[in-house]
Parts: C-alpha cells; sequence; structure tokens
C-alpha cells in the first residue's frame, strides 16, 4: 500500500474532475491533500484541451445535465485517445431515468478504467448491463442493500461478473468495500459510519481513486484498492480525532488526515483480504 501513496505524492498527477456542484470543493481539496492536483472544469468548448492535459479525468453524475454529460462524452473520449486514467462515480444512478440513459450512454462510449459506487449504485449499473429497469435511493445505498459478512461471497460474485461484462475495476463501498477486477476481490474493512453522514466522502473517494491510478498505470487492481484503503483509515483517524463533535467538525478532521498520511501510515492502518 505505501508505495502507492508514496507515487502519488511524488508524481503530484493533474486530475481533471467533471464534478457536481455539491462536493466539487471537497473533490479538489482532497486531490491536493493526498499529493495531487486539480483542475475543475466542466465547460464543452474546453473539455477535450483540459483532458488532454491531465493524467485522469474523473467523471461525477451527481448533479447531471444534458450540456455536461455532453463535456464528459468529449472528454473521456478524449482521455480514451490519450490512454488517460478514466473514472465513473455514477452518483444516484438509480434516482431518475435520465441519469440511468446519461450512465448508459458513458459506459457504452467510453471505456473507463474504474467505476465507484455504493452497492445500491453499482446494481443498477449491473441491471442496465442486463437491459432491466431498476430503481435505487437518492444517492445513498438503501438500506437493505449493503454487503454484509452473510452475503459476502454473493457479492464478491456479482462484482467481479460485472467487472468482467465492463472490463473495468469495480468499487463497491459501504461498510465493507469491495475492488475487484474480474479475478481477484479485495475485501477492504476500514472505514466509520460516521462517513455516511457528511455529503461527500465518496465523491472524494473517487477524486483520490483517480490520482492513485493515474499514479500507478502498471498496477491498478492495487492501487485502486490502496485508495479506498486511504480513505477508510482517514475516516477512522478522523473519528479518533474529532470525538463527540460534530459532523462539521469531523468533515474537517477527514481531510486533515488525508492531508497527514504517508505511506507508512497506511501500510500500518489498511485492513484487507484478497479473495
Amino acid at each position: 500500500m505505501k508505495k502507492y501513496l508514496d507515487n502519488v505524492r511524488r508524481i503530484a498527477p493533474l486530475i481533471h474532475n467533471i464534478t457536481n456542484y455539491v462536493t466539487a470543493n471537497d473533490v479538489a481539496n482532497v486531490l491536493l491533500a493526498c499529493g495531487a492536483s486539480p483542475i475543475m472544469a466542466d465547460e464543452e468548448a474546453e473539455a477535450e484541451e483540459i483532458t488532454a492535459q491531465c493524467m485522469g479525468l474523473n467523471l461525477n453524475l451527481g448533479t447531471p445535465n444534458q450540456k455536461k454529460i455532453q463535456t464528459m462524452l468529449k472528454a473521456g473520449k478524449m482521455a480514451n485517445k490519450r490512454k488517460h486514467v478514466v473514472v465513473l462515480d455514477p452518483v444516484g444512478v438509480g434516482a431518475g431515468s435520465f441519469r440511468r440513459q446519461a450512465a448508459e450512454q458513458l459506459l457504452k462510449e467510453i471505456h473507463f478504467d474504474a467505476v465507484r459506487g455504493n452497492i445500491s449504485e453499482i446494481r443498477v449499473l449491473a441491471s442496465l448491463c442486463e437491459s432491466e429497469e431498476n430503481s435505487g435511493k437518492g444517492v445513498d445505498a438503501d438500506n437493505t442493500d449493503r454487503v454484509t459478512e452473510e452475503n459476502l461471497a454473493q457479492n464478491i460474485a456479482a462484482a467481479k461478473m460485472l467487472s468482467q461484462q465492463l472490463k473495468t475495476i469495480i468499487v463497491i463501498t459501504g461498510a465493507i468495500d469491495l475492488v475487484t477486477d474480474g479475478s481477484k476481490c479485495y475485501v477492504i474493512k476500514n472505514g466509520n459510519p460516521q462517513m455516511s453522514r457528511i455529503t461527500g466522502a465518496g465523491c472524494q473517494l473517487s477524486g483520490i481513486l483517480t490520482a492513485f491510478l493515474a499514479a500507478n498505470p502498471e498496477d491498478k487492481l492495487q492501487a485502486a484498492a490502496a485508495a479506498v484503503c486511504m480513505m477508510g483509515y482517514a475516516g477512522e483517524l478522523a473519528a479518533e480525532k474529532s470525538g463527540q463533535s460534530g459532523s462539521g467538525t469531523y468533515r474537517v478532521s477527514l481531510m486533515d488526515a488525508v492531508s497527514c498520511m504517508d505511506g507508512d501510515m497506511l501500510e500500518r492502518g489498511a485492513r484487507y483480504e484478497i479473495r
């Protein structure tokens, strides 16, 4: 785990983010905190030019509109042409038909190096691959739709299958995180429940994930797992630091934990197994 974070801090990859207006500031700051460099640009006229200069592209469906989707398509195709990393965060993809159609179009026209979402979002994407209707609970995982010890084997198998179908790394985040390339699956148990009580922890992780993949192109599965471990461990450290304070303090403490983490800390704190 250590070398993947060390590479991000050494290379400082420039990451183009077409994200949502709710969490754009947090995504930019967490990229700086982990050692990368963010650029936030969603104007269609400059999408290709901006993306061509970057090592990675982070696409987020949190606040979609027609113009933004066209910008994503242009940027994604340019990133593919330049063989740059592209990550999709299908925020709330089950909330409405426009999001589902946008996700389906993006998946058809762009190759993604990784797709990151909660279990509800990933299951909607799986249903799109099967041409079935589905629905989801806003941007949060449904309470009945969680990865648990009891259904772990089933969810690992489903994640591997979707990874094989989409030819991409699938990252499912929740109380138990799964990261798979269709062959191996990292089962990660870092994190803290308070992460679900602030807006944008998942969006921040997608930014970090893009940076880790961009800085470690030869070890993408391991780099993706390291990114997830880093964010989860930062969540644990933030909970220790903020104590009984509220969610505002926790949000700042989470950013601090990412900023202060080094490779040795990540190596010691990462909790995972490979299946």
